[in-house]
């Protein structure tokens, strides 16, 4: 039997109470507060582990890996039996730092501790995707379905899921799951499976509806919300990687696959013709959608650090930025987007440049599938899609990666497109 004394029994009380505050500082983005509490506890014992992640975590958060790593690996160190999120949590870090073999390793740990553990799982996918293990890092990906942040988006229709089986004559229903750029991706996969004999229904965003009519390979598109009809099968979006066993060497990768609408197209042109700038015509985009806080701020960037791009000349610049910060109103940037109602308006106009510069966002993804030349301005820790050590992309052979070369250096990434958009202005010219 242990006998605790009464002392030690009220500093454990003690740095109980202490970490639940600091969690909840941590939780409301109080940082400050959440740090000084975290690191109080460890001067009373630096051997506590929930206060060594729970600061491993605000570090996180504050953008210090380095010290966050050390925080975490030290409470591995003293508990390896600890709990999974402490691993995941680890190999998070390890992925932001493009150490992925190292990542894989240690979410697979915690997964010894907690093999059901759908957060772990999902971050096992991420990590293999980006290291182009696609085979497993599909399957990995289903673990989606078992986050809070999807377990509600489950579709609990009666008709199986397509698996990827030949189906002469029947109908899948194939409808998206997360964002624009995702359906944009992804929406290629359809005619792989009208290739297996299927009839395809498409359910998708709105904004997204009257894009995809031209869809070669898809008899129907539907918006959300809207009654869909009889159908045989179905199959979420991104699950269709799976269902098809893409690896690397096998995504569906045609130079183009979406197209603006002809009229559209044709008006754009002869407004931009009839405009005084005649010179290359780039598209901006600086930032991705807000609601998207915690991924926003890493891959967006401020407007007016656009500014040396537009010292160039005799190049013509388009606002494909739809809310989030203005530009500033010295900016020599045209801006039709409030005439747009839809991405089918968008690429309508995108059909008229000659490169879309954007961040992170749906226009990004939009250009790449219209066969337009993108350069993606990425952040340090990419989404697991635009892989690593590449800077070409096997989803758009039109699209060129710029990522940071440290966390939140965009200084070194929009210099090297300043030098490249000149050189570009030349050639042009």
């Amino acid at each position: 039997m242990v006998v605790v004394r009464e002392s030690e029994a009220a500093a454990i009380r003690t740095a109980i109470e202490m970490i639940g505050k600091a969690l909840q500082h941590y939780q409301a983005g109080r940082l400050d507060e959440a740090e000084w509490l975290s690191r109080q506890v460890l001067v009373a014992d630096p051997r506590q582990v929930n206060g060594l992640h729970l600061l491993g975590l605000v570090l996180q958060e504050r953008g210090r890996l380095d010290e966050a790593i050390a925080c975490i690996c030290k409470g591995l160190d003293l508990k390896p039996d600890y709990h999974v999120e402490a691993y995941h949590n680890l190999g998070e870090l390890l992925k932001k730092q493009g150490r992925l073999d190292e990542a894989i390793a240690c979410i697979r740990k915690g997964l010894d501790l907690k093999p059901d553990d759908p957060h772990a799982h999902l971050g096992l996918a991420a990590a293999l995707l980006a290291r182009g293990d696609m085979a497993e890092g599909w399957e990995e990906y289903e673990w989606r379905w078992k986050t809070p942040a999807m377990i509600k988006n489950v579709r609990n229709f009666s008709q199986p899921q397509w698996r990827g089986e030949v189906a002469e004559g029947r109908t899948l229903l194939i409808h998206a799951e997360q964002g624009l750029g995702d359906t944009i991706q992804f929406c290629r996969y359809a005619s792989r499976a009208a290739a297996r004999g299927l009839r395809v229904i498409m359910e998708v965003q709105r904004p997204l509806v009257r894009l995809f009519h031209g869809l070669p390979w898809v008899d129907l598109v539907l918006g959300h919300g809207e009654e869909l009809p009889d159908f045989d099968l179905h199959c979420p979006m991104l699950s269709l990687p799976l269902a098809l066993r893409t690896t690397i060497t096998t995504i569906p990768s045609g130079t183009c696959y979406l197209h603006a609408d002809e009229a559209q197209a044709t008006a754009w042109r002869a407004r931009l013709v009839s405009m005084a700038n005649q010179g290359p015509r780039i598209g901006l985009v600086w930032a991705g959608n807000p609601d998207a806080a915690a991924v926003d701020r890493l891959r967006s960037l401020a407007p007016d650090r656009l500014a040396p791009l537009f010292d160039l000349p005799g190049l013509h610049f388009f606002s494909l930025q739809k809310g989030g910060p203005a530009a500033p109103e010295n900016f020599p940037l045209t801006n039709f987007m409030d005439e747009m109602g839809d991405l089918a308006d968008t690429a309508a106009l995108i059909a008229n440049l000659d490169l879309v510069i954007s961040v992170d966002t749906a226009v990004a993804h939009l250009g790449g599938a219209l066969g337009k030349p993108v350069w993606l301005l990425d952040r340090f820790d990419p989404c697991w899609r635009w892989l690593t050590g590449r800077r070409d992309s096997p989803w758009y052979p039109s699209l060129r990666l710029y990522r940071q070369p440290s966390r939140g250096d965009w200084d070194t990434v929009l210099a090297e497109v300043t030098g490249d958009l000149c050189s570009f202005a030349l050639k042009a010219g």
